[in-house]
């Protein structure tokens, strides 16, 4: 079972996320925090797994939230669910730790199928949100250095896999459509992060989009 807390300033918002965390058998609400102070106590007290965390509220936000909550249980998964996807928004969270970056717009089966990758280690993103953070990653480093190789070790299905995840992918949508099992692109994802060095999915990503992988329709 997934202990799940939502923080969010919105009653309204945190009733619809536990409605829909309620009608998912392997989860469970297990805390709600109206701003980020509260947010941080409850990570203590309740231990989840996965916090659904808004940014903008009063008292503490949720990027100093995250960072809070992490410092104290590193173990915490901390996806962030905000109405807000520009930079000045996302490079803080990510910088405080948050593992996740979803819009408000996204649906329920996105946002479960979040809450899930994020509680299985993966780094759920909005796929729009992925996609800018690994252009401007590329953009920041064009004429700085060479595009990097791929290890000669990548088989083509390793390759098909990579490129999935460098668009932004999620591993059930790779599989979806590479028609393998859930498990074997997990398989697949593991071996590309020993292969290639690349410590997260957001650096398989990159390592993707600078080596030219382009996922094909």
């Amino acid at each position: 079972m997934i202990r799940v807390l939502l923080v969010d300033d919105q009653r309204l918002v945190r009733a619809g996320l536990r409605m829909l965390c309620d009608s998912a058998p392997d989860l469970t609400v297990v805390g709600e925090a109206e701003n980020g102070q509260q947010a941080i106590r409850l990570a203590e007290q309740v231990t989840p797994d996965v916090v659904l965390m808004d940014l903008r509220m009063p008292l503490v936000d949720g990027t100093a939230a995250t960072a809070r909550i992490l410092a104290n249980r590193p173990a915490v998964r901390v996806v962030v669910l905000t109405t807000f996807d520009d930079d000045d928004h996302l490079f803080p969270a990510l910088a405080a730790g948050a593992c996740g970056f979803l819009v408000k717009d996204a649906s329920p089966d996105e946002l479960l199928a979040a809450i899930r990758q994020a509680a299985a280690g993966d780094t759920p993103f909005s796929p729009a949100v992925l996609r800018r953070l690994v252009d401007q990653a590329v953009r920041a480093r064009l004429g700085e250095a060479p595009a990097p190789s791929l290890p000669a070790t990548l088989t083509a299905r390793e390759r098909d896999v990579l490129a999935c995840v460098g668009a932004g992918l999620s591993n059930r949508e790779i599989a979806d459509r590479l028609h393998l099992g859930v498990t074997t692109v997990k398989t697949h994802v593991t071996s590309l992060l020993a292969k290639t060095g690349a410590g997260n999915r957001i650096r398989l990503a990159l390592l993707a989009a600078q080596s030219g992988l382009i996922l094909e329709s």
